[in-house]
């Protein structure tokens, strides 16, 4: 696990193995926006379940062969490529553009960096209906039957095709809305009310957060989050696990606290084993319990006063990366 890379050439960050083959793709993640309507508040570093909003959409795409991400780098689970577009908050079309110059594969998927409910799952349903239908892209829409542009696979030829239409027409693709784009693209919609909720607000941010809470979300929520703080990429057995400390302890009632136990060990053993390596991914694994109990025990909505553009890319309520890799 990497926290971030800097700018470079297409195809120098890579996910998972599957990623490479045939069914290969790049994806382009928009994580520049101002988000107005959160105060200004650095929407991608927002926390649901205790992690980055930005980092969950990152999971969704881990099989894409280059991801890119167009803002300013900041601290991320996985390894991907920085892009910016000219002029840095120039709207979305300008965002697309600059991620695209770092993708080399036929298929883009084009995110949203505040898609709390995307998974992997979604992500291989919009390119398997993108490979079959022969139309220019496959989006999402929402429940009001809204196209969800950024929640969308595309052929990047006709992407690029497009953009730079655009760009000669109107002298500049700064500005422009998505519209303007997709109007001129043949597309297939999926309907998705789940993996289309995005987080505008901070009602949305509430729902969300609420929701990974319901029962048969909690545990799965958890463990990913764990996971993820503790740099472990591994396909956990839940069932399997949850029957062995049954047995091993006669019923278990509290589920979360032997797979939690389970994950500091093995990352304790990739850093090398040893209590130093114990101690460590414990903390980690505490303070994540920590922010998990506090987002549903408090509120950390600004106040009006507090509503102000933060400094630089940095959250109000962000917090010093402390995973091993980080920075």
């Amino acid at each position: 696990m990497t926290a971030y890379q800097p700018p470079g050439e297409p195809g120098a960050a890579t996910g998972p193995a599957h990623g490479s083959g045939p069914a290969r793709y790049d994806a382009v993640v928009l994580a520049g926006g101002a988000a107005r309507r959160l105060g200004g508040t650095d929407k991608p570093g927002v926390r649901v379940g205790g992690r980055p909003l930005l980092d969950r959409v990152l999971a969704a795409c881990a099989g894409a062969r280059t991801t890119v991400v167009v803002a300013a780098p900041r601290p991320t689970t996985r390894p991907v490529t920085w892009a910016r577009e000219e002029p840095p908050g120039g709207g979305p079309l300008a965002a697309l553009d600059a991620g695209l110059h770092h993708t080399t594969a036929e298929h883009v998927v084009v995110l949203s960096a505040d898609l709390p409910f995307l998974n992997e799952t979604t992500v291989d349903r919009m390119l398997g209906a993108l490979r079959t239908s022969g139309r220019d892209g496959v989006l999402l829409t929402d429940p009001g039957g809204r196209d969800q542009p950024l929640v969308a696979a595309y052929r990047a030829p006709r992407l690029r095709e497009e953009l730079a239409l655009l760009a000669g027409r109107h002298g500049a693709l700064a500005g422009l809305p998505l519209r303007r784009l997709t109007a001129e693209l043949d597309l297939t919609r999926v309907s998705d009310p789940v993996a289309s909720f995005d987080c505008d607000t901070w009602d949305d941010i509430a729902t969300a957060r609420a929701r990974i809470r319901e029962h048969g979300h909690v545990l799965d929520e958890w463990i990913s989050a764990v996971k993820d703080e503790l740099g472990v990429d591994l396909d956990v057995d839940t069932r399997g696990l949850l029957d062995l400390a049954r047995d091993a302890a006669h019923g278990v009632d509290r589920p979360a606290a032997p797979l939690t136990t389970f994950l500091v060990g093995y990352a304790a053993a990739q850093a090398g084993g040893g209590p130093e390596a114990v101690a460590e991914a414990a903390r980690k694994a505490v303070a994540l319990a920590a922010r998990w109990a506090q987002e549903s025990t408090s509120e950390d909505r600004p106040s009006a006063d507090q509503q102000q553009a933060p400094q630089g890319d940095v959250a109000p309520d962000a917090t010093p990366d402390t995973r091993p890799d980080a920075g």
